[in-house]
């Protein structure tokens, strides 16, 4: 992918995920897949962004984070 492109990606994850769980710091497993699978990511991508954002995965269902 083009860096800009990765860029953009990133900063995409970040506000979806900031946006689903707010001042919480927790996202259920079960948005974070559905934010890997909007963007066509692999959920331990938006995993890794979600812990450098100090947020952890809540009510994980498969073990994929």
């Amino acid at each position: 992918m083009d860096k800009k492109v990765d860029e953009w990606l990133r900063e995409e994850i970040e506000k979806r995920i900031l946006s689903v769980c707010g001042d919480n710091k927790r996202l259920p497993c079960s948005l974070a897949r559905g934010i890997a699978e909007e963007l066509e990511v692999k959920p331990v991508i938006v995993g890794k962004i979600a812990d450098q954002l100090g947020i952890k995965i809540s009510a994980c269902e498969l073990g994929c984070f």
